[in-house]
C-alpha cells in the first residue's frame, strides 16, 4: 500500500502539516495562530506559527510576565508532543524521531521542528525501541 507521501504532492503535505497544527492549537488554546508556514525537506519539517496568544497570555505579556507565557507554552508543547507528532506522521507517512519547539514574543512566533526517520543524523542504535 502506498504511503501518504507517495500519494500526495509536496504542497498537499505542507498544507496538511500547517492545517493540522493550527487545528490542534485552536482545539486546546481556544484560538489558533493567524499565520502559519510549513517547510518539508528531506528528513526535516519546520512549522512557523504567528499569533494566537490567549487572552490570559496576552494579559500576562501586557503585565510584563512574558517569561511565564513562554514557560507555560513550553510545558504545553511537551504535553502535546504525541499529538503534534501524529500530525506529522499522518501528513508525511514517516516516523518522527525528534521534536523541538521554541517561542518568542516580539514578534510573536512559535517554531515547531521535527526530524523524520530514516535519517543519517541518528544511528539506528540510538533510536528508542
Amino acid at each position: 500500500m502506498p504511503t501518504p507521501e507517495a500519494e500526495s504532492t509536496h504542497g498537499e503535505i505542507v498544507t496538511a502539516i500547517s492545517d493540522g497544527l493550527v487545528a490542534l492549537l485552536k482545539e486546546y488554546y481556544g484560538r489558533g495562530p493567524s499565520h502559519t508556514k510549513s517547510y518539508y525537506q528531506d528528513d526535516l519539517v519546520v512549522c512557523i506559527l504567528r499569533g494566537g496568544f490567549s487572552r490570559v497570555e496576552q494579559t500576562l505579556l501586557d503585565g510584563g510576565r512574558g517569561s511565564a507565557v513562554i514557560g507555560q507554552r513550553m510545558e504545553f508543547q511537551e504535553v502535546m508532543r504525541e499529538r503534534f507528532e501524529e500530525v506529522i506522521r499522518t501528513a508525511t507517512g514517516r516516523p518522527v524521531i525528534g521534536f523541538m519547539s521554541g517561542n518568542q514574543q516580539h514578534p510573536d512566533m512559535m517554531c515547531e521542528v521535527f526530524i523524520l526517520g530514516p535519517t543519517d543524523l541518528v544511528d539506528e542504535d540510538e533510536l528508542p525501541r
